[in-house]
């Protein structure tokens, strides 16, 4: 039996009136439109979590989550809390009871999630700056459904104060916009440095992950690729990130940790409040729930081989890119088991900086039969500023 994922009239924001504030006059965003995932705390309203019992059973937050506040300070208006999968838990952006977020890029096509509604509404031209948090994909799988740019920063590089967890351990904050000037204006507020401009750099193109790619996905990221030789001095090296097969040993993996974590997180919301779940969430936390501390210790001892590549990889200063997701957004109303295979395919590209903790953004410079696809480039902890300078460049360069 298919989901139902769909709604009478879809929206990238939450039902019912929009949660509106003003930002700072005069601020260095002012006249900018953010919108928020329904994750980060606005004080004096409740946070839903995509989850009808979430808010019954939470205090109302006293205080703006930091992004908010941050992009408040610096003049960006407020203008909605927006849709994301039941507390977080999804990758393809649908939710069974706030209803599934259109994809502007790609009609009838899932948006990607959680942070779904958020990249729709920037995708859409409702907003120019999308708030989402990125634990196992959030951010940079819709960012590349729905055309648009989107960061996963270092973990822990940005506060996570003020919004639900899910995996402490994996858990960012990230944003989306339309355009790379825009997002590194954003960016300079948040990850309060200057923008650098790119000199010659070293890229590396991740062959196993390009082969995990749908064949029209990798032809339609070969002129990008080429832009960014161009704009870094060089043809990009080609590089393995593990050996044959690792990518989805790391991807199963991610998963032990990821659902361990969030299982003690919810566990003890669930079990005192007993709380309604759709069905592919709360067979998901039953999963979850199964695993063992020896399956962790061996799932963190991965991670460990994973952290070493990365760092092998990306030493000095070295950029890598891969595609954010094998294939273009799939339609609406697919059955559950087609949902599952999807995710597993997508896993398998974003496990990589998740286990590492590094920095990826989303860049959307492809299209494959008429629907969008992103060219991620992923840098060393801590070089976020450097990577958002690169999207900016080559979007100055290409006009």
């Amino acid at each position: 039996m298919a989901l139902r994922m769909t709604q009478p009239t879809p929206s990238a924001f939450l039902p019912g009136p929009r949660l509106t504030l003003p930002g700072r006059p005069g601020g260095p965003l002012a006249g900018l439109r953010f919108a928020a995932k329904d994750l980060f705390d606005i004080a004096g309203h409740p946070t839903g979590a995509g989850n009808p019992d979430w808010p019954r059973s939470h205090p109302v937050p006293q205080r703006h989550a930091w992004m908010v506040q941050r992009l408040l300070d610096a003049g960006a208006d407020l203008a909605g809390k927006t849709v994301t999968c039941e507390i977080s838990l999804g990758l393809l952006g649908f939710n069974q009871f706030d209803g599934t977020p259109p994809n502007p890029a790609a009609p009838g096509c899932l948006p990607g999630g959680s942070s779904s509604g958020s990249a729709s509404a920037v995708a859409a031209g409702e907003v120019e700056i999308g708030l989402g948090t990125d634990t196992g994909g959030s951010v940079r799988v819709p960012a590349s459904l729905c055309g648009i740019y989107g960061l996963r920063p270092t973990h822990g590089r940005l506060p996570f104060e003020g919004v639900c967890q899910q995996a402490v351990s994996f858990d960012t904050t990230g944003w989306f916009t339309r355009d790379a000037a825009t997002f590194a204006r954003v960016a300079a507020i948040l990850l309060d440095e200057p923008i650098p401009a790119p000199g010659p750099t070293p890229l590396l193109l991740a062959e196993d992950a390009f082969a995990l790619a749908e064949a029209e996905v990798r032809e339609a990221l070969q002129a990008p690729l080429a832009a960014l030789e161009n704009l870094l001095g060089g043809p990009a090296q080609r590089v393995s990130l593990g050996t044959p097969g690792e990518l989805a040993v790391w991807s199963g993996q991610r998963n032990i940790l990821q659902r361990r974590e969030g299982w003690r997180q919810f566990r003890p919301w669930i079990e005192a409040a007993n709380p309604r779940f759709a069905f592919n969430v709360a067979r998901n936390l039953a999963i979850a729930s199964a695993f063992t501390e020896a399956q962790e210790v061996v799932a963190a001892s991965v991670r460990e081989r994973v952290r070493a590549r990365a760092a092998a990889l990306l030493e000095g200063g070295a950029v890598l890119c891969i595609p954010s997701t094998p294939f273009t957004a799939p339609p609406l109303g697919l059955p559950l088991p087609e949902l599952d295979a999807l995710t597993e395919r997508i896993s398998q590209l974003t496990s990589f900086a998740g286990m590492a903790g590094l920095p990826q953004l989303s860049l959307p410079l492809g299209r494959a039969g008429g629907k969008p696809c992103g060219l991620s480039i992923i840098g060393a902890r801590g070089s976020d500023a450097r990577l958002v300078g690169i999207a900016a460049a080559l979007e100055a360069a290409q006009g």
